[in-house]
């Protein structure tokens, strides 16, 4: 996906650099690949002298020495034997604006979005929201995720040059709804259970214990990004995907079209048959900026 965004994504002036964006690096180990080939297709485009810069971003708590290292140490690197790429980092949330107006070209994230802002509610009966049956936690969170996914579009619509594209790389679910990790975060949970009955740990802190992450969200609003009179046009390419479609029709107004979008862990790389599909394009606000999901 990532590599025929950076085939058709619009090139900037070649008195500008190409910049690229990794939202959510985490310590650079998921993107190092992916971007190597980004960079390899835009070098075919652009030639092997054009400055392209890579933003990493993350958290300021992020490790970001680990990071560089990995940058500089790893044979899969992008910056080994490409002397006009160039790394940088940018420790702050996406769920704000994190880089200048207009200045990304193409823009990548892996494996970060189910993490949320911030938790909506205490899980009474599970650290992973995912696996509670409680109902209104599970909405509690849902609704979170539902307005920081709203808010990551609306910052990086700010953030894209005109033509610009963003990779969008979620975790999927099952057949059976289940996005994995099950038989860990049982297991996580009751030897928590077993710590409060041994006085280990009190009931309260137990409940301050649930990740700030989703597993699942069902009901997700596409945002009207764009102008008061620029319609929002949703163009979707759907092969084998797992955003089924939960209304029927589309809009273009404040409401969007409605899709589930399963999202998990974050560094995951479990080998089921999940139904995410790389063929899954969804072109959200202005003709200017392209989502691939």
């Amino acid at each position: 996906m990532l590599e025929r965004a950076a085939k058709m994504v619009a090139l900037p002036p070649d008195s500008q650099p190409i910049v690229i964006a990794d939202y959510g690096s985490s310590q650079g180990r998921n993107s190092l690949v992916p971007l190597q080939t980004a960079i390899r297709a835009l070098r075919e485009r652009a030639g092997q002298n054009r400055e392209i810069s890579v933003i990493h971003t993350d958290l300021p708590e992020n490790d970001f020495t680990v990071l560089f290292d990995t940058l500089l140490t790893s044979p899969e690197s992008y910056l080994r034997n490409d002397g006009a790429a160039f790394a940088s980092a940018v420790g702050r949330s996406y769920y704000e604006q994190i880089l200048p107006t207009h200045s990304v070209t193409l823009g990548w994230s892996s494996w970060a979005l189910q993490w949320l802002s911030r938790t909506p509610a205490r899980i009474p009966d599970q650290v992973q929201v995912a696996f509670s049956h409680d109902a209104p936690t599970r909405a509690a969170f849902a609704q979170q995720a539902a307005e920081d996914w709203q808010r990551f579009l609306a910052m990086r619509e700010r953030e894209l040059s005109p033509g610009g594209r963003l990779v969008v790389l979620a975790m999927a679910v099952d057949d059976n709804g289940d996005f994995g990790y099950r038989p860990v975060l049982d297991a996580m949970y009751s030897t928590l259970l077993e710590m409060v009955d041994g006085g280990f740990l009190s009931a309260e802190e137990l409940q301050r214990m649930p990740f700030r992450r989703l597993g699942e969200v069902e009901r997700i609003s596409w945002p009207h990004l764009g102008p008061a009179d620029v319609s929002t046009d949703y163009a979707l390419k759907k092969a084998k995907s797992s955003l089924a479609k939960t209304t029927s029709g589309q809009t273009s107004n404040s409401t969007g079209t409605r899709w589930r979008l399963p999202l998990g862990g974050r560094h995951s790389r479990a080998r089921r048959s999940f139904r995410l599909s790389p063929e899954v394009w969804m072109a959200v606000g202005p003709p200017h900026v392209q989502v691939i999901l």
